[in-house]
């Protein structure tokens, strides 16, 4: 019951987040080994990590390509606090997908969002709650 309420609030949150920015002195993980991962190990335990595996992947304030840029990351471990279907993403290299993911750098940072495409873990992350 608890981490239901906690994903309630935190989807609500989600929701209510018209405009944020990420910590723009925040540096890049680097792209490969154990500093990589453990960025994403100081994140919220309750949250599922998941993994850009591209790379100059672009972070949103919405889940769609018109919205703001807020950072863009390679190969990067974030939180994953949930996800939804938004804007379709056509990527010639890869595919389509409309599914986006709302992630955090780490615990209590701000939300932004990534579309699944480049997110290991296919067109829906398994172990990520809905919004």
């Amino acid at each position: 019951m608890k981490t239901q309420l906690r994903r309630c609030a935190t989807a609500l949150a989600v929701a209510a987040l018209s405009v944020g920015t990420l910590a723009a002195t925040a540096e890049a993980a680097p792209t490969a080994g154990s500093s990589a991962r453990a960025a994403a190990d100081n994140g919220d335990p309750t949250l599922t990590d998941v993994y850009i595996w591209a790379t100059d992947v672009n972070l949103r304030s919405r889940p769609t390509t018109d919205s703001p840029r807020l950072a863009v990351r390679s190969k990067y471990w974030l939180d994953a606090v949930c996800q939804t279907q938004g804007q379709y993403v056509n990527d010639p290299a890869v595919g389509g997908n409309n599914w986006w993911t709302a992630v955090q750098e780490f615990a209590g940072s701000d939300i932004a969002w990534v579309n699944n495409l480049y997110i290991r873990g296919g067109e829906k992350i398994a172990g990520v709650p809905d919004c």
